[in-house]
C-alpha cells in the first residue's frame, strides 16, 4: 500500500474517531474482537499453514476455526458451571 493512500485512510479514521467519536466506539470493539481472536487461534494452533494448494490452506484454516471455536464453548461450559447436554441422534434405519 502506498503511503499516500495509508496517510488518507488513517486520517480518514482520524477525523471520524474525533468528529463521531461515539459511533466509532460502538463499531470499534469489533475489532478488537477480532484481532484477540486471531491471537488465539495464532497462540494455540501456531501461525502457519503447511499445506500446498490453497483449497488445503483454507480447509486446514476452516478447521482451526472449528476447533477453536470448540475449545472456547467448553472452556465457557466449565467456568461457568452450565449443566450440558448434547444429544446425538441415531441415524433413520432404511
Amino acid at each position: 500500500m502506498s503511503e499516500m493512500v495509508f496517510n488518507s485512510a488513517w486520517k480518514k479514521m482520524y477525523h471520524y474517531f474525533m468528529y463521531k467519536h461515539e459511533n466509532f466506539l460502538k463499531h470499534y470493539y469489533k475489532r478488537s474482537n477480532v484481532e484477540t481472536c486471531f491471537h488465539m487461534i495464532k497462540t494455540k494452533f501456531r501461525d502457519n499453514l503447511q499445506s500446498k494448494t490453497q483449497t488445503a490452506q483454507v480447509n486446514k484454516l476452516l478447521c482451526k476455526i472449528l476447533a477453536h471455536n470448540i475449545r472456547v464453548v467448553i472452556q465457557e461450559v466449565n467456568e461457568l458451571g452450565l449443566n450440558s447436554k448434547f444429544v446425538v441422534e441415531e441415524s433413520q434405519k432404511q
